[in-house]
């Protein structure tokens, strides 16, 4: 089953290093000292130390079917701290190439540990551990960059209940625990026996996962009654994806994203544009922070005008195309909608209920049925007209309303509208 896992590895890579390093991806930038925010399981000593930071997370999942052999996939990052030595083996502030400037810096290591286990075997705990080490790299004849490695360990424990009822559904349990011996108290020290960015890939061979954002009627009983605390699973094909950072069900990067741009943010077109306007001696400086935020920049650096303009985002219709629509000309943008003939957001609609919605129909806001807004009560009956229907690029249907009265008079002067999806929105006319 663990072939199943290379479908989603793009996305769990995404994962791995969000928030890796930030832009201006200097090791000098203040945004560069505090790192490591996403799915951080810190060694028991410094858990006692800073109660806020966590030791271990629960993954609670729906298996659908009481016979399956489960294999788990643990993922994180090892932090390991590379140290600046000249010539004479004596540690320096920093040492000067033609091509880059090496300072004192945590880099991390891809880690990952399978379990298998039968799902008749649980309650069961798998045990693992990862070794410390010290590595040397020469720079030329300047000196050399020490990186050293903190050994870690750790416990998967899986166990599962039986939910009452005839559907024979059983609650899975995975906690996962750093028990690194550590007894470091400052957190910068602790982080290099920490499982950084930690997530978990699970399969069932046997056995399907049934989703805990939207379950079947029958199973939201069973959803609810799941607690999952510093991870959430959600459905990745036929796996399983318990991530620190929540996402929606089968979630995928985008087909224009080129690569990781490590920071928290991901909006490839300005990093990418704010890349390009770092100097050579910041160029430098960001080659010598980290191999993968160098290999970053000159990736950004070598990006022909075609890829950086597909950056530049595309907007997606959800509508069924029965015959193909006349090319566009060749010197036409790709991303502008008025060059697919296909779709019409002015004149497409979308059924809520019995009545097919779309511009021009009045509306009354049910905002919040999907999203935890503040600024959504102020939106509550309020009504509107829909000017449009749209599609993200996940193919998700959204509506563009104006506001009656005074604000949608400025909304359509503006061309700037609110956004629902169709089952936040109550039509005020009657199906026909």
């Amino acid at each position: 089953m663990t072939s199943s896992f290379d479908d989603v590895q793009q996305i769990a890579d995404a994962l791995l290093f969000e928030g890796y390093v930030l832009y201006p991806y200097r090791a000098s930038d203040g945004k560069n000292r505090v790192r490591w925010q996403f799915g951080v399981l810190m060694p028991p000593a410094y858990g006692l130390v800073d109660p806020s930071e966590r030791t271990w997370s629960q993954t609670d999942c729906l298996l659908d079917g009481g016979e399956a052999v489960l294999t788990v996939r643990i993922r994180f990052l090892q932090a390991q701290r590379r140290t600046v030595l000249d010539a004479l083996g004596n540690e320096v502030d920093s040492l000067r190439t033609d091509e880059a400037s090496y300072v004192s810096w945590d880099e991390a290591v891809e880690r990952q540990v399978d379990v298998s286990v039968d799902l008749q075997e649980l309650p069961c705990e798998k045990a693992f551990e990862v070794p410390g080490g010290v590595v040397e790299e020469t720079v030329g004849e300047l000196g050399t960059l020490r990186r050293t490695r903190q050994p870690l360990t750790g416990v998967l424990a899986l166990s599962k209940e039986e939910l009452p009822g005839p559907y024979g559904v059983n609650r899975l349990r995975l906690r996962l625990e750093n028990r690194s011996p550590g007894e470091d108290t400052d957190r910068v020290d602790a982080l290099r026996q920490a499982l950084i960015a930690h997530h978990l890939l699970v399969a069932a061979d046997g056995a399907r996962f049934i989703s805990l954002l939207e379950p079947p009627e029958w199973a939201t009983g069973y959803a609810a009654g799941c607690e999952n605390l510093g991870i959430f699973p959600v459905l990745a094909g036929d796996v399983v994806l318990s991530s620190p950072i929540i996402l929606y069900d089968h979630p995928r990067i985008a087909p224009e994203s080129q690569g990781e741009m490590f920071d928290a943010t991901e909006i490839d077109e300005i990093l990418s544009l704010r890349t390009m306007t770092l100097t050579e001696e910041e160029k430098r400086e960001v080659r010598g922070t980290d191999p993968r935020a160098a290999a970053m920049l000159d990736r950004v650096d070598a990006m022909p005008q075609e890829i950086l303009d597909r950056l530049h985002g595309t907007v997606r219709y959800l509508r069924a195309v029965t015959a193909a629509p006349e090319p566009p000309p060749a010197d036409a943008p790709w991303w502008d909608p008025g060059n697919d003939a296909s779709v019409s957001p002015e004149t497409d609609t979308v059924m809520v209920g019995e009545v097919a919605v779309g511009n021009g129909v009045r509306v009354r806001l049910r905002p919040g049925v999907r999203r935890a807004d503040a600024q959504d009560m102020f939106l509550a009956d309020r009504l509107g007209t829909v000017v449009a229907v749209l599609s993200d690029v996940d193919g998700e249907t959204h509506v563009a309303v104006a506001l009656d009265g005074e604000e949608g008079e400025v909304q359509r002067s503006h061309g700037r509208y609110l956004y629902f999806s169709p089952d936040e929105l109550e039509p005020l006319v009657v199906a026909r």
